[in-house]
């Protein structure tokens, strides 16, 4: 098992010209000068000679604050050679007080930015209490501490004897759900000193919780009943005006408006909250994150969000089936795999849509031993100088190559089409192709995998001339097209020959209640509405999808009115 550990503080550093350096170090030094060590240099030899040595004793540089100018050498060439010797440091160029805008610099500084040469780039603060310089320097060492440290706050404590499918499962839910856990093995002093304390039967995972009761190989559903209860404590008699299941951004959307907007608001997810977005390392392009935004920190400030309006959450528990009302007025019934139902006036479909499986017996048979469906961000660490190697072509798959080549030796993308440029967002192409850690394979295909406790090699096939290659291979990540989580939907929904939700103007004329179509997100069954990736001609983004829930909303009260005028 792999665990980041680092020697002493982390390390802020600060690069620039003399006037500029003492400027940003006693800036930063106010601020973050008890949880950072903050070193400075003013040339580019003396920065690499720092982070040489910050190396070597095992320290880690959480942070890169570089000027546009150092000595003759550019700031974002400073920014390159850091990067190359430590991908997990974060990269800030600040612009000195007096910053021509104008300048030909200005336009190669946001050139970089948007190769994600640099994470961003800010003025060096000209006041006292400059809160937006430092809450995008909070921003970025948030995710670099989330994504690139180990926790420093224990929280749950999981013990197991190696990798599996259960631990990878545990791992990524905590580390979806933003919950405090650290990993230990059982042959390490603290793993044997929670072995030896468990009152009972030991199994593996093991999990010890803060307040010092175990759980053994607990499920998602007894993890997540931690935070909100389970469907069996609901009220007996509770009739939810909006019962969301899947709470990806459709769900989590519907939710914060119905829930603002006065509706009972319950949202159920199987997994962890954030869907496959919440997998996501850093998502750029979604409206009003200009430095990006993890999958999971979205996803959480969406959950924060709902649950500050009276949304109720359900997390790890999935659902086995619908019964659509048998009469205008009679409340749909979601049934949980626990025996449970929840009458609810209306239900929004959001469940999204799951990775294929490929189908090759031996990369099956190591799942969660260095194979893995997504989850690139709380697996990446575990491919710290290692071969990896990513299987799809759309943007899960350029966000985790980006984010896994922080870690691994090498990233391979590897795709049956000639290229990316057909299924992959374009600032996410030139991110790849800007980046020497990461190449791209066309016309490939994977049709083997060995090791025997652990993922050692895969054998490759060029899908053009059949010709075979055996590579090493630490990391296998699946990301492999979309297929709709609606088996547990009854034959009144339709849906079409791939099982995505029918709505709108697409469901059947047969399926009508009445002369006209349905509303835009309503499905062929009054009051039950669909939105996100797992309705049929969806656009598979998060953006759209987060619009598709929340515009379900006004649907929501047009349907309780009609049944209130009844």
């Amino acid at each position: 098992m792999h665990e980041v550990t680092f020697v002493g503080q982390p390390i802020i550093l600060v690069v620039a010209p003399v006037e500029q350096r003492d400027d940003l170090v006693e800036e930063l030094a106010s601020r973050y000068g008890r949880d950072y060590d903050l070193r400075s240099a003013v040339t580019f030899a003396e920065a690499l000679s720092v982070v040489t040595r910050a190396l070597s004793e095992e320290r880690t540089i959480a942070l890169l604050v570089v000027g546009p100018d150092v000595g003759g050498t550019s700031g974002i060439d400073v920014s390159t050679a850091v990067h190359a010797l430590s991908p997990t440091t974060r990269r800030i160029v600040a612009l000195p007080r007096g910053w021509d805008w104008s300048t030909a610099g200005t336009e190669q500084i946001r050139e970089a930015n948007t190769a994600g040469r640099i994470d961003t780039y800010l003025g060096t603060p000209q006041a006292e209490r400059d809160e937006e310089f430092h809450a995008a320097i909070t921003e970025i060492l948030s995710d670099w501490a989330w994504t690139s440290s180990a926790v420093v706050v224990e929280g749950m404590q999981i013990v197991s004897d190696g990798h599996s499918a259960e631990l990878s499962a545990l791992v990524d839910f905590c580390q979806r759900m933003g919950m405090p856990y650290r990993r230990h093995h059982t042959s390490s002093e603290v793993g044997r000193q929670i072995v030896d304390g468990c009152p009972g039967e030991v199994a593996f995972p093991l999990v010890r919780l803060p307040s010092g009761d175990y759980l053994v190989r607990p499920t998602l559903a007894e993890i997540g009943s931690l935070l909100y209860g389970r469907p069996s404590e609901l009220p007996q008699d509770l009739l939810a005006d909006l019962l969301v299941v899947g709470a990806g951004p459709a769900g989590l959307a519907a939710a914060v408006y119905g829930a603002s907007e006065g509706l009972s608001t319950v949202v159920v997810e199987s997994e962890a909250i954030g869907g496959q977005a919440g997998t996501s390392s850093m998502i750029r392009n979604y409206l009003g994150f200009p430095r990006g935004i993890s999958g999971m920190r979205l996803s959480q400030r969406a959950r924060v969000q709902a649950l500050r309006f009276g949304a109720r959450f359900l997390v790890g528990f999935p659902v086995s089936g619908l019964s659509v009302a048998p009469e205008p007025g009679a409340p749909h019934v979601v049934e949980f795999e626990d025996g449970t139902r929840v009458g609810a006036r209306t239900v929004l479909i959001a469940t999204g849509s799951s990775y294929r499986r490929l189908g090759v017996e031996p990369v099956e048979e190591l799942v969660g031993r260095g194979v893995h469906y997504g989850a690139a961000m709380s697996v990446a660490r575990d491919a710290t100088g290692a071969d990896a190697y990513i299987v799809g072509g759309g943007n899960s798959a350029g966000q985790a190559a980006l984010h896994l080549a922080r870690f691994a030796r090498r990233v391979t993308i590897l795709v049956r089409r000639p290229d990316l440029s057909a299924t992959m967002s374009d600032y996410l192409v030139r991110e790849i192709q800007d980046n020497p850690r990461i190449a791209v394979r066309g016309c490939t295909e994977v049709v083997d995998a060995r090791g025997i406790d652990r993922l050692e090699g895969l054998t490759l096939r060029d899908t053009t001339t059949g010709a075979e290659e055996h590579v090493a291979a630490g990391l296998l990540l699946l990301l492999l097209g979309a297929k709709p989580c609606t088996t547990w939907l009854p034959g009144e929904i339709a849906t079409d020959e791939r099982g995505f939700v029918l709505t709108g103007r697409d469901v059947p004329q047969d399926r009508w209640h009445g002369e006209r179509p349905p509303e835009a997100s309503a499905t062929s069954i009054p009051g039950i509405y669909a939105a996100g990736d797992v309705r049929s001609g969806s656009m598979k983004r998060v953006a759209s999808a987060s619009g598709e829930g929340a515009g379900v909303v006004p649907l929501v009260h047009a349907h309780l009115d009609d049944l209130a005028s009844a």
